[in-house]
């Protein structure tokens, strides 16, 4: 009977045996099939933890200033000099998406660029008392929170919060020292992006439908299948293989949780709200065209008149570069204080894009810095 040679394993001899051939190929089936397994319930336990449990958070360290009903007014840094107002964006989703993460928060790159005093709306879900808030109530709270903060600030509207910073610089023009617009939908006549499209060949009725079903409250998941469904094949395809791919990598597995803790929980807006935006920002246009009436005034963007920066991504499909940059057509500031800035990527890269925030935000904290300090120049 053959003997094992020394320092050889047992298995390789029986590699001579063709009898044992089927053997080992079963055995070693069963190897892989375990690690398959393992693997398998890994991606799943991973995808429980991001549907079901994982919470957004905001990154950087902050105390509440104001606990009004529709936002939590958050205050980061010292107070000193004109406030830093940043208006995040009210569509569905919390403001995580301007203090993302550590080293990736727009909220973090103004205070490291010159920023002392800046604070952002975290808006709250709308719970079924609140269905029949309408524009008014949430641009009153907004000027109850720049009144506590001395009646004077610079205001940095990010996507839907953009078209509210506009609103408030009309209605109140000394209340702001600077205007920022970035992805800002201003005239939503512009461009030919899908949510202009989809705005204009939806009948109203099928919004007032969905408002129905969610009790008066246009429900976050119910947006949440929208945004999804302009993109089907990265939401329901691609973003899985990716994590079953990187399964394995801790790295990956941080950043994607990340992402989807604020993504995947989504909130809800109130109904009244929801369907006033639709139609008459979405559908007529009204704020570009002058006829908004906000806080019991017809707004006019010509008595906008302080410096301006709007900043856009060549790539947006929710809020195009017509959209924000045909704000100037608008504004009654001065040619020679717009700044038009337009930067690769798509939306949300605006906002919380490594790129953007290593080298656009730092640009536009030090342009609202110099506007303040030609401002305060003996005339």
């Amino acid at each position: 009977m053959p003997q094992t040679q020394p320092g050889k394993s047992s298995n390789f001899s029986l590699t001579s045996v063709p009898a044992f051939w089927p053997m080992i190929m079963a055995a070693s089936l069963v190897e892989q099939g375990a690690g398959l397994y393992v693997r398998n319930l890994k991606f799943g336990e991973e995808e429980i933890k991001i549907h079901d449990e994982l919470r957004p958070g905001l990154a950087t360290a902050n105390t509440v200033r104001l606990d009004l009903r529709t936002m939590l007014l958050r205050e980061y840094g010292t107070p000193r000099g004109i406030p830093t107002f940043v208006i995040a964006p009210y569509a569905g989703h919390t403001a995580m998406i301007a203090d993302y993460h550590k080293g990736q928060s727009l909220v973090e790159t103004l205070l490291a660029n010159g920023h002392n005093h800046v604070l952002l709306t975290d808006w709250k879900s709308a719970m079924p008392d609140m269905k029949d808030l309408e524009i008014d109530n949430y641009l009153a709270e907004l000027v109850v929170a720049i009144d506590d903060l001395g009646g004077r600030v610079n205001l940095v509207g990010l996507c839907q919060g953009g078209w509210a910073a506009a609103m408030i610089a009309a209605r109140f023009p000394r209340k702001v020292q600077t205007l920022v617009l970035a992805g800002a939908p201003i005239d939503t006549d512009a461009g030919n992006g899908p949510i202009k499209r989809m705005a204009h060949e939806t009948p109203l009725s099928f919004y007032r439908e969905l408002v129905e079903l969610g009790g008066g409250l246009m429900l976050g998941k119910f947006m949440l299948q929208g945004w999804k469904n302009m993109h089907p094949e990265q939401h329901y395809f691609e973003k899985y293989i990716d994590l079953y791919e990187h399964i394995d990598d801790p790295a990956y597995l941080e950043k994607e949780e990340t992402f989807e803790s604020w993504y995947e929980n989504p909130i809800d807006l109130p109904g009244r709200w929801y369907l006033q935006a639709i139609t008459q920002l979405f559908k007529e246009n009204r704020l570009a065209k002058g006829t908004f009436v906000g806080l019991g005034r017809t707004l006019n963007l010509k008595d906008v008149t302080c410096p301006v920066f709007l900043l856009a991504g060549d790539s947006d499909d929710i809020t195009t570069k017509e959209q924000v940059f045909d704000a100037d057509k608008y504004l009654g500031t001065s040619a020679d204080k717009v700044v038009k800035k337009l930067v690769p990527g798509g939306h949300i890269g605006l906002f919380m894009g490594s790129r953007n925030l290593r080298e656009v935000w730092p640009e536009i904290a030090r342009w609202i810095l110099s506007a303040n300090a030609k401002l305060e120049e003996p005339a």
